[in-house]
């Protein structure tokens, strides 16, 4: 039965000062999800992850109340890369960081899908499928699951429609490792209305259609401060901007989702009360 208490709400956490650090923030505002970088998320290399600092962040997510933890990759990864150095290097940053994710003992780590840098969407798809294709060949029997993150579709990139996710998934040699992380800033965005229980649910159907509802593993709870259809992700937060607090009314109270982690990535300060209002209303939307 869904109520407040239980619903799997959280919040992107900074790493600064160490990685169990995230565990602390995520706890002082009532966090029962977490995402977090397993590294610097604007560089490419990142500083070795020590026993040390996995053992420290294992105990804090022990000692916590939380229920699920994921991390979202570094926004340097471009798995559609027409640039065969930096798809490689893509590629070879991705797999570091499920590493990290597995040692961590994460369950999913987020990923935008990529740009295809005017070659074309087709092109795009099947230059992300064999990335994720050949990183799979190469990670053994690793839990962790690779999540791909609806977009607002920005530019050239990928992932703007659920077509473009169901068909990359359609050439997945390993189907079963890779999930979706749905954005609502980004699909609302992308064209996607969610502001209304009858837009809701269509878009809803439209998902389990084209890529099935069973893939939907993670939700990115964030309003949007462009319009519907704007293809600009500014998130803002939640009722304060163009989705409105009825948008995520019908999500908070969708028995389909309610064991899903729903993570906050809004603009937030050192105190993180923003954090704290955006969770507070969210949990005032659960229908008793």
């Amino acid at each position: 039965r869904l109520n407040s208490d239980t619903l799997c709400l959280g919040a992107h956490m900074s790493i600064a000062g160490g990685i169990p650090l995230a565990v602390e923030r995520a706890t002082r505002v009532g966090c029962r999800a977490l995402q977090i970088f397993v590294k610097n998320a604007s560089q490419w290399k990142g500083k070795v992850l020590s026993e040390s600092e996995v053992h420290d962040f294992q105990k804090a997510r022990r000692n916590s109340h939380l229920l699920h933890v994921v991390a979202h990759d570094s926004y340097l990864i471009n798995l559609a890369s027409p640039e065969e150095q930096l798809w490689e290097r893509s590629i070879e940053s991705l797999l570091d960081e499920l590493d990290r994710s597995e040692r961590l003992g994460l369950s999913h780590l987020v990923t935008h899908p990529g740009a295809h840098r005017q070659m074309g969407e087709e092109w795009g798809v099947r230059r992300i499928a064999e990335a994720i294709n050949q990183i799979h060949d190469r990670v053994g029997d690793w839990s962790v699951q690779i999540a791909l993150e609806t977009t607002a579709g920005q530019g050239t990139s990928i992932g703007c429609r659920f077509e473009h996710l169901r068909d990359i998934l359609s050439r997945c040699s390993y189907p079963e490792k890779v999930v979706v992380c749905m954005d609502t800033c980004h699909i609302f965005a992308a064209g996607y209305d969610i502001r209304t229980e009858k837009n809701y649910l269509r878009t809803m159907r439209q998902f389990d259609r084209i890529v099935g509802i069973e893939k939907l593993k993670i939700f990115h709870l964030n309003d949007s401060k462009r319009d519907l259809g704007s293809r600009v992700d500014r998130h803002d937060h939640i009722g304060k901007g163009k989705i409105g607090i009825s948008g995520f009314r019908w999500i908070v109270n969708d028995p389909r989702f309610a064991g899903i982690p729903k993570i906050l990535e809004t603009p937030k300060g050192e105190e993180l009360k923003e954090d704290r209002r955006n969770l507070k209303l969210l949990r005032s939307l659960v229908l008793s």
